[in-house]
Order: structure tokens, then C-alpha cells, then sequence
């Protein structure tokens, strides 16, 4: 009997090339406004990508830019995409205090939640910074009415991750006892260790092939859910270039240039939804989504 299909969660984290964390020492926050903004053009475009594959997905968007283009918000909303939340300022959780946190998210979320009409059910934090250090960011996500967080890659990592944290869409007990559904990244186990897929970097570093055999393993072996992540501005090859290290400029640019090629390759390959319909559909969250 051939196994049921699996539906992927497909996400993109809506900011500008320079809210990276990568130019976080190089731009300052007061400077992004005079900086070029790119981020609506290059999410137009991916926004046509998905409309010709007849896909949907997740766009966690920074509430700096729905506050300035709040017309991109009820465009993707308008689109049959999920608008979710990606903080209010691109500050990394562990540089917060939790009132400050709460306030970022709360802009954010009543910034996107003005622009649609809808509620805002998910969040992903800036650079994956909900880790071991930061899991009381969980309680004010709850205090602020989410319904689901996509912040915890279970790897080893310089800047983020929790090693043992779980691989799969799960419900989550937070420090103060109560409960919020968890999407984390996606990985792969390997010889004893768990290795990151399907997004950014790796998403860009890897051979399209090793992306498509990590899904499939993931859909057929283990019967769970992917979850995809990218940012518009890494379809981006001629945005700015900054002046940073070139270790940071690797991580930030390495193989750009092939990331559109490798989008269309895998919507033609497997079926994507909104995070929020991927994980009703596994139980976590009510069907009533949209």
C-alpha cells in the first residue's frame, strides 16, 4: 500500500536584506530607513513564484515592515498565504528583558493583525532565538495569544538550537505550566547525528538533490512533516553588498544566485501548505485556521 501523502509546512521570514543578524554590528537600527528597501519587490516576485505552482505558505512577517508596507501584508494575505509574526524589530530574544519582548511581539502582532483582518496564530523568532536560555519567551508568546511558535532548531548551532529538543510538531509545556504547539526545523538523524535541512543556508549550501532526499525521508520513513524556510532576500543576488567579514558574507550569499531554481524545482516535487493548515492537520491546532 503506498503511504499517505504528506502535506509540508512551507515558510518565509519577511524582512529586509539588512535586518539579517549577520549586519546587526554593521547597520544600525536607526539607520534602516535610510537604507534601500528591497523587500517588496523580491517578495512580489517570490509571491508569483507560488501563485504559478499553485502553492501556499507561511509568511512570518517583521511588523517594521508592515508598519511601512502595509500593502505587502494584504497582498500576501490576500493571496490565500498565512500572515504570521516575526518579532517587531529583529532583536535576538536573549538581548530582551520579557516586558520588552512582550511589547515587540504585541506591536508586531497588532501591526499585522490591522493590515488583514485575521488573527495572528504563529510566530518565529528572529535567528531561531528561542533556545535553552530563552524558553520564557514561550510564556509571553502565550500571554500574547499565539497559538503556535516555529523558533527551535534541535541542533548543535553557534548562535541558536536545543540538541535534544524534539524533531517533530508537538505540543510544548512552557516554564510557567502552560501549553503552546512547537513546529521546529527540520532535520535528519545520520549516523547519531542530527543534521539541519530544508532552509536558509543549508537550503542554498546543499545540492538540491540532498534537499529532496531529506524530505523524502522525512515524508515516507518517518511519516512527519518538512518544514521549509527562506527569506525573500535570498532570491536576492543583486541586493547591496555590506561591509562585513567574509565568513559572514558566505553565510549570508553562498549560492544566492541558484536559491529561485531550487524553489521552483521543490514545488514541483512536493506539496506545501501554511504551517498553521500543516499542523491542524496532525492535530496541534483547530482545522478553523483561515
Amino acid at each position: 500500500m503506498e503511504p499517505v501523502p504528506v502535506r509540508n509546512a512551507l515558510t518565509f521570514d519577511v524582512e529586509e536584506y539588512f535586518h539579517a543578524e549577520v549586519f546587526a554590528g554593521v547597520v544600525r537600527p536607526e539607520e534602516w530607513p535610510t537604507m534601500e528597501s528591497r523587500v517588496v519587490a523580491v517578495t512580489e516576485r517570490l509571491l508569483d513564484i507560488l501563485d504559478y505552482a499553485g502553492a501556499r505558505a507561511t509568511f512570518f512577517v517583521l511588523g517594521w515592515v508592515a508598519d511601512r508596507h502595509r500593502g505587502l501584508v494584504q497582498e500576501i494575505d490576500a493571496r490565500g498565504h498565512e500572515v504570521a509574526c516575526h518579532g517587531y524589530a529583529h532583536r535576538m530574544i536573549h538581548r530582551l528583558r520579557p516586558a520588552e519582548f512582550l511589547e515587540d511581539v504585541s506591536r508586531a502582532k497588532g501591526a499585522l493583525e490591522d493590515a488583514t483582518g485575521r488573527a495572528v496564530l504563529g510566530y518565529r523568532a528572529p535567528t531561531f532565538s528561542v533556545t535553552r536560555d530563552t524558553l520564557w519567551s514561550l510564556d509571553v508568546l502565550c500571554e500574547a495569544g499565539f497559538r503556535y511558535d516555529s523558533s527551535i532548531y534541535p541542533i548543535v548551532h553557534d548562535r541558536y538550537g536545543i540538541p535534544d529538543a524534539p524533531r517533530f510538531p508537538h505540543r510544548s509545556r512552557t516554564p510557567s505550566g502552560a501549553e503552546i504547539t512547537e513546529f521546529p526545523m527540520s532535520t535528519v538523524e545520520l549516523m547519531g547525528w542530527r543534521l539541519p535541512v530544508a532552509g536558509g543556508g543549508y537550503f542554498r549550501l546543499a545540492p538540491y538533490a540532498v534537499t529532496r532526499a531529506a524530505i523524502r525521508r522525512l515524508n515516507r520513513r518517518e511519516g512527519q512533516p518538512a518544514i521549509v524556510y527562506l527569506h525573500p532576500w535570498e532570491m536576492d543576488p543583486v541586493q547591496p553588498r555590506l561591509p562585513v567579514s567574509p565568513l559572514a558574507r558566505l553565510r549570508h550569499s553562498v549560492s544566492i544566485e541558484n536559491t529561485e531554481d531550487k524553489l521552483r524545482r521543490m514545488l514541483a516535487e512536493f506539496d506545501f501548505a501554511p504551517a498553521a493548515e500543516v499542523l491542524a492537520e496532525v492535530g496541534l491546532l483547530p482545522s478553523e485556521t483561515r
